[in-house]
């Protein structure tokens, strides 16, 4: 189990989360929802005691102590290590001088957007559109908002490069949906 979860994406989170100050589990994942509701979903609490457990047996995140709050239980307080900051030093550099060619279900679905024909293909991008477009101003405005807390630009500028996704994103749909509309965009006919 150990190896299957440090390739799990969250390991990069967790280290880099861990690289700001020590902290228990529950506060990572409190931290990690707060800053990036792009993340949220994709973590739980299993997983990331999962990962946790991992990272503490590859060495990279020891225990540095219990700490309690009020009426709740004795957390686990947990530190980087210096092999858990070389880690994360390589997986960031690596991952950020090499390029990957990600596949979303969005790319699978766009390569198959035909089959839709011409008004199936407006009506769904134009839907898209819609909805992305209300995603992009809600999470701008968490950006925002958790920038104005307190927290600096750097530790949430993922946020800010997915809000850029986002937008190049939208920014696409716009101008196919006006090459559907305009006929400059040819669909094969369908032959019985």
């Amino acid at each position: 189990m150990p190896r299957r979860a440090l390739d799990n994406p969250l390991v990069l989170a967790v280290l880099g989360l861990l690289l700001e100050h020590p902290t228990h589990p529950y506060q990572m994942l409190t931290d990690l929802r707060a800053r990036g509701a792009n993340r949220a979903a994709a973590i739980n609490r299993g997983t990331l005691y999962d990962i946790v457990e991992a990272l503490v047996a590859a060495g990279w995140v020891a225990p540095q102590g219990t700490e309690r709050t009020g009426n709740r239980p004795e957390r686990t307080v947990y530190a980087l290590t210096d092999a858990g900051h070389e880690e994360l030093v390589r997986r960031l550099d690596d991952q950020i001088r090499t390029p990957q060619r990600e596949f979303t279900q969005f790319l699978g679905a766009v390569a198959h957007l035909g089959a839709l024909g011409p008004d199936g293909v407006v009506d769904a991008l134009t839907e898209r559109a819609r909805r992305l477009s209300d995603r992009i101003a809600a999470d701008a405005d968490h950006l925002a908002g958790v920038l104005a807390g307190g927290v600096p630009r750097l530790h949430v500028i993922e946020a800010e490069y997915a809000l850029a996704q986002a937008r190049a994103e939208l920014a696409w749909i716009g101008s196919v949906v006006d090459e559907v509309r305009a006929g400059s965009l040819t669909f094969p006919t369908r032959e019985d």
